[in-house]
């Protein structure tokens, strides 16, 4: 008996330590993420094209791209304006590159850099927050008449895009509706509403909602909008010499 109440009050000394918030429910918090990270490129390969729309002061300015993407690579060919044909944006794993004809070599870039608006260059890569991301669950709140896990993520690395992110993620859906991103501060600069009109087949012959809209609205400038449109989504199989730099600086 004396050995079984040693046992009770050493549990209950290391419970407030233990990582209470890895549950949601029955779902692991990393498995919420990956399934949200899924509807918005993470799987095996995928090719999409997208719109980046900014308004800003009055001011539209558009570009397209498509992109493909396998697992943490993906490549960005844009599409217009007709000028840009030649430009291209390479992620491999976490290392960013520009490549555009006439160079002799890459430039390396950060996916925190600006793209457009107030898109930055990791906005158009594939979701993997589940690994870059620590993530807390710190409750439940409505989007839209959505009950929604509320997670707080801080960045596990330096070369993700942003330093801490509040996300949410609806319960039934398992895809992410909302965001807030934040300087390493805490200042928030910029927030995301998603939408997903398109559906994807994956390789297990499960079909899943994906990303049709991403709509960014600036903290400070309340008029700048910039809206990033996916639309001709087809799963295939990609060869990793899609993703080389040698291959493609030829």
């Amino acid at each position: 008996m004396r050995k079984v109440l040693i046992m009770l009050n050493m549990a209950l000394i290391l419970l407030p330590v233990l990582p209470a918030f890895v549950l949601a429910g029955d779902v692991p918090v990393k498995e919420i993420l990956r399934h949200a990270d899924r509807a918005r490129g993470n799987v095996a390969g995928i090719i999409w094209d997208i719109m980046i729309t900014s308004n800003e002061e009055g001011e539209r300015e558009s570009r397209g791209m498509t992109v493909k993407v396998k697992g943490n690579d993906t490549l960005a060919r844009y599409t217009s304006p007709p000028n840009y044909s030649d430009r291209m944006v390479l992620m491999r794993d976490r290392n960013m590159w520009f490549i555009r004809s006439g160079l002799k070599k890459p430039v390396s870039i950060s996916p925190r850099q600006k793209l457009m608006g107030d898109a930055a260059n990791g906005d158009i890569a594939s979701t993997n927050y589940a690994e870059d991301y620590h993530a807390v669950l710190t409750g439940e709140e409505a989007v839209r008449g959505e009950v929604c896990h509320v997670l707080d993520l801080k960045a596990a690395n330096k070369n993700v895009t942003y330093d801490r992110i509040k996300y949410w993620v609806s319960k039934e859906r398992l895809v992410g509706v909302k965001a807030e991103f934040y300087t390493l501060s805490g200042k928030l600069f910029k927030t995301a509403d998603f939408t997903y009109s398109n559906r994807i087949s994956i390789s297990t012959g499960e079909e899943i909602p994906f990303l049709s809209e991403l709509v960014i609205h600036d903290a400070i400038q309340k008029d700048k909008v910039t809206t990033l449109t996916y639309s001709n989504i087809k799963v295939r199989e990609l060869p990793d010499s899609t993703f080389n730099l040698n291959v493609l600086m030829k």
